[in-house]
This record gives structure tokens, sequence and C-alpha cells, in this order.
């Protein structure tokens, strides 16, 4: 398949577990233009239902993946992490075809230490949902979060419910937190247009930008 610059990014996803399924499947349903590879001859019948460009491939030699036209990829997902030669061995194949972006899933920090090293984003799904779950378990608020590094998170909290009837500069979630509160979600709509007087309400979902540290101080406040 030959890349059309007025189309869309083309995308390859290479591994069809769990991961590498769900998202190929993800990419397709948003019309995106997908190229899988798998040697499950299963997984990819199953695939085509979604994408014309799903292959089987017993190997993931250079010579296989450009026969199959990855190089044409804006951006390829390799999704074999658990097979660390394989991965980290298809990796440097595809950042050596001049693939723009390459992310690749990694099972250890040893492995993404390596990956990132030969140029490529690396992504730990098990590492991710594992946090999520455990911030979950263990505060009463917490709903969901968006890493944007190490330190800084945006993240989705239940109002508590001392809050409630308060304005939003009586929060004090900027003076005394230093957050800021990005959106409020109540009874299905989302408000990304907050006044400093808009009044929370009990059950509002608010939104906030911060330092990791000053988001759970907040939280374990209530």
């Amino acid at each position: 398949m030959k890349k059309n610059k007025k189309q869309d990014l083309v995308y390859g996803v290479i591994g069809l577990g769990r991961f590498g399924e769900a998202l190929a499947v993800t990419l397709a349903e948003a019309g995106k233009e997908v190229i899988v590879i798998d040697r499950d001859e299963e997984k990819v019948k199953e695939m085509r239902q979604y994408t014309e460009h799903a292959f089987v491939g017993s190997n993931l030699s250079s010579e296989t993946l450009r026969e199959i036209g990855i190089q044409n990829c804006d951006v390829v997902v390799i999704c074999i992490g658990e097979k660390v030669d394989v991965s980290i061995l298809t990796t440097m194949s595809v950042i050596e075809m001049g693939v723009p972006r390459v992310i690749t899933k990694a099972v250890s920090s040893e492995q993404g230490a390596v990956l990132k090293r030969i140029g490529a984003d690396v992504v730990y799904p098990e590492r991710d949902m594992a946090l999520r779950l455990g911030k979950r378990l263990i505060s009463s608020t917490f709903l969901d979060y968006v890493s944007l590094c190490d330190s800084v998170e945006i993240r989705q909290i239940q109002l508590p419910d001392e809050l409630a009837g308060k304005s939003v500069e009586q929060s004090q979630l900027r003076r005394r937190y230093k957050l800021n509160m990005i959106a409020i979600e109540r009874g299905g709509q989302t408000n990304i247009e907050i006044a400093p007087d808009d009044v929370l309400q009990k059950g509002d979902v608010i939104v906030v930008i911060g330092k990791v540290a000053n988001i759970d101080a907040f939280e374990n406040a209530f």
C-alpha cells in the first residue's frame, strides 16, 4: 500500500494480542487506515472485517515488513512486549525503515530503557492499568486520570460533599492546593467555561490539573 499524502495518517499495528487487537479495532472504527500483522492466521482473518490490510507474518524480518508495506506508515505500534528479543529487533527494523513514529509496548523498565535508547516511544499498558486501579482502590473520590509526566496529572474527581454549595473560588483549589479546575461534569454535561462564582453541586465531578502531590493532598483532605 502506497501512502497518499492527502489522506489521514496511516497506522501499523504489529501483534494482535489483547492490546494490539483492541488498538487496531479502535483505529479502524475511527475510519483510520490501518495495517495489521500477526503470525496467527485466525486473528488476522478476524481483523479483515475492520481493515483490508491485515496480513499473516510468520516472521517479522525487515524483508517481510517491507513486502507488507510497514514503511508506508506514519505511526507503527509494536505490541509484542512479552517476546523481548522479537520486540526489540522488530522495533529496530521499523525505525531503520524511516517510519516517523514508532511506539512499542514494554513489560519491564529494563526492556523500556533499551527501546527508548534505540528511538522508540514506550508504553506500559499493564503497569498503567495497575496504577489506575490502585488509585481507585485507595481513594474514594478518584475516578480517572491522564498523566502528562511523572509529576503532573489531569484527574477526574467526585466532588467532596464538603464543597457542595460553595463557589469555585470558595473551594480554594488554586489558593490552597495550587490546582486548576478545568471542567465540571454535571448531569451528563461538561462545562469547560468555569467562572469563579459558579456554584458546585453535590454529585458534580470536577476535573483538575496540577502536580500529583497537590492533587493527592486535596483528595486526602476530604
